[in-house]
């Protein structure tokens, strides 16, 4: 699988889509549009080994909820993430079985060598 995760509306995310030029066997999908799933989520998991790893502290909702201040479980992330597309760290790159979330400078660098290694 290869498939990348963003925002349309995220600067950031639309700058490290440009940055990459990713290839045409590469899946796009606008989380604001197309709602992640459960079994997509459970995949992203398998490959990152947390949930907490998908998920955004700088969210604006995270801020909002004072979840800061919450003992938060693997659980309460998944479903934190599920009920709204701004708690998903993005952008988040599936490749094959690797993925990489965010848009640090490292993680997109990885991933762009990744991307074309294939």
């Amino acid at each position: 699988m290869q498939k990348v995760y963003y925002l349309k509306t995220c600067d950031t995310c639309t700058r490290i889509l440009k940055e990459i030029d990713l290839p045409a066997s590469f899946e796009l999908q606008e989380i604001k549009d197309q709602e992640i799933t459960v079994k997509q989520i459970e995949h992203m998991h398998e490959l990152s080994g947390s949930y907490e790893a998908l998920f955004s502290k700088r969210a604006k909702l995270y801020k909002e909820r004072d979840l800061k201040n919450e003992q938060l479980t693997e659980e309460d992330y998944k479903r934190f993430i599920l009920e709204h597309y701004t708690f998903l760290k993005r952008p988040v790159f599936i490749n094959k079985d690797e993925i990489f979330i965010g848009n640090s400078k490292k993680v997109v660098a990885a991933a762009k060598a990744s991307i074309q290694a294939n």
